[in-house]
């Protein structure tokens, strides 16, 4: 598959969660590929699926994850920011809502009240919007420990700016945790 219309992440995964359901899937796995995540999780993540849960997110911070070096502010966003903001927004706890090793049951993704294939989702709204209105649902939700790891010399293999990219992730945290991409 070839992505040719506007948005990033959230484009994407609209784009192979649609072909993933036409073709029958049961459920989607999510990983990032910037060689952070060790894919050795997967094994557990479908096994989760197989076992019922419906959303799945991926945890450095849980018992038997790695958070390799991990960059400073990297880690204080998600521990002191994102993951407390995304838990109350969900009434569910979540330890690590930055990480994309992430898995979906297609209960989930085709739920009417979910309706994850609008255009609103361009950025990193779904991955946000996906742990909050799955919650909030009622949907199965568990995390799964799993190892990330950033290189320890040399730049962060990522596409988000510090400024730009930040703000972005900032206002897209707001807008998700008031709600803002309910149907």
């Amino acid at each position: 598959m070839t992505k040719t219309g506007p948005g990033k992440l959230s484009a994407q995964m609209r784009m192979a969660f649609h072909y993933a359901l036409a073709q029958g899937y049961e459920g989607v796995l999510t990983i990032d590929g910037n060689d952070k995540d060790d894919p050795a999780a997967i094994p557990a993540f479908v096994a989760a699926l197989d076992e019922g849960v419906d959303h799945i997110q991926g945890s450095r911070f849980l018992p038997g994850g790695k958070a390799v070096n991990t960059p400073p502010a990297r880690y204080l966003g998600v521990r002191l920011l994102h993951a407390p903001v995304i838990s109350l927004a969900a009434h569910h706890r979540y330890t690590d809502t930055t990480n994309g090793f992430r898995a979906y049951s297609s209960r989930l993704l085709q739920d009417p009240r979910v309706a994850p294939f609008r255009d609103i989702f361009s950025t990193y709204e779904l991955h946000y919007y996906l742990a909050i209105r799955a919650a909030r649902l009622g949907y199965r939700i568990a995390e799964l420990p799993v190892t990330r790891a950033y290189p320890a010399s040399g730049p962060t293999p990522t596409k988000i700016s510090p400024w730009k990219g930040s703000a972005l992730i900032l206002r897209t945290l707001w807008d998700a945790s008031r709600h803002r991409f309910d149907p």
